[in-house]
């Protein structure tokens, strides 16, 4: 006779408990920027819609800033360390593969052994690790989850490159996900994600002979692809949430171009989302953060009174990879 295993109890599924976000202090203009590179305050606004982004100190780890994120997500939900038994870092700009930053940003936390590991899908992240905790706490494997999009890109950026050291910033966003009881009280729908591998090229770190370990991007091949493939991804994810566009109150795509999120809205609307529909543009003052931008950008929309408990939020991740993934949520 063959053993039987017994499985954890399953919940419901996942919902938003807590929010967090945390960024450096120092703020670096367009001007300060075209003091070194071939650039303007008035080019850049026009091309990526970004006036001014942080960056760390050059001593700053990424993992303290995720770990600040994390500890105002934890306290934002109403727990303690100890009642948090999982952690997942979204990252793709740790200085080195090992050790991981989840098992580190728990300790400094306060978090007794948690589950810890990261995961890479560049600016698809955070989305990849809700999902991912959203459905370890269905299938009953962890009961409170701390996901943490994070990146010191940085420490990855060719500063005499212009078409790169415009764009890219620092920071760090968090979310605390636990059990919904029943299932009018979910608040975490499901993860539509895929890639397009054959393109995994345009968004790389150059690594190779005369190359300098840093990002390169191509620019207007990543714009043409964002624009025609990232709303049809949106739409499904409302689907698939069993829901309409026209229930959306709020789009958080990844903050990487205005010129984008503009583009990938209008699509939306046509399709039928509402003209009310409030749109993320965190891009202007923070600058493109890969994993930590969906998460920064709801934490600072909702510190400044744009969005509220309720609300019906729909986010898309797309970046390296290329990988992409959406999902709505409901905001704690």
């Amino acid at each position: 006779m063959s053993a039987r295993l017994k499985l954890a109890p399953a919940a419901a599924g996942a919902r938003i408990l807590g929010l967090g976000s945390s960024q450096p202090e120092r703020i670096v203009t367009n001007d300060e920027l075209a003091e070194r590179v071939d650039t303007s305050d008035e080019w850049i606004r026009e091309r990526v819609g970004i006036v001014s982004r942080r960056i760390a100190a050059p001593e700053t780890p990424l993992v303290e800033m995720a770990a600040d994120a994390g500890s105002k997500a934890v306290a934002d939900a109403g727990l303690s360390p100890s009642d948090v038994d999982t952690v997942v870092v979204a990252t793709c700009t740790m200085p080195n593969p090992i050790p991981n930053a989840a098992a580190q940003v728990g300790h400094r936390i306060g978090i007794s052994a948690p589950g810890a590991f990261d995961l890479n899908a560049a600016c698809a992240g955070f989305c990849y690790g809700m999902g991912t905790a959203a459905d370890q706490i269905r299938a009953g494997s962890a009961r409170n989850v701390l996901v943490i999009g994070a990146e010191k890109l940085s420490h990855w950026i060719d500063w005499d490159d212009r078409s790169t050291c415009i764009i890219f910033a620092d920071g760090a966003g968090a979310a605390v996900l636990g059990p919904a009881q029943a299932e009018d009280e979910v608040g975490v729908g499901p993860l539509v994600w895929g890639s397009a591998g054959d393109m995994h090229e345009v968004i790389r770190i150059l690594d190779g002979p005369g190359e300098s370990n840093a990002i390169h991007q191509e620019g207007q091949t990543v714009f043409r692809w964002a624009t025609t493939q990232i709303a049809p991804i949106a739409v499904r994810a409302v689907e698939a949430a069993g829901l309409t566009l026209a229930d959306i109150d709020v789009f958080v795509p990844h903050q990487a171009n205005l010129r984008i999120i503009d583009a990938v809205a209008r699509r939306l609307r046509k399709a039928g989302a509402r003209e009310d529909m409030r749109i993320a543009q965190d891009i202007v003052h923070s600058g493109n953060t890969s994993s930590a931008s969906i998460p920064l950008a709801i934490d600072h929309m909702r510190a400044a009174g744009e969005i509220s408990r309720g609300d019906v939020m729909l986010l898309v991740g797309f970046g390296a990879g290329l990988s992409y993934a959406g999902q709505v949520v409901i905001c704690p």
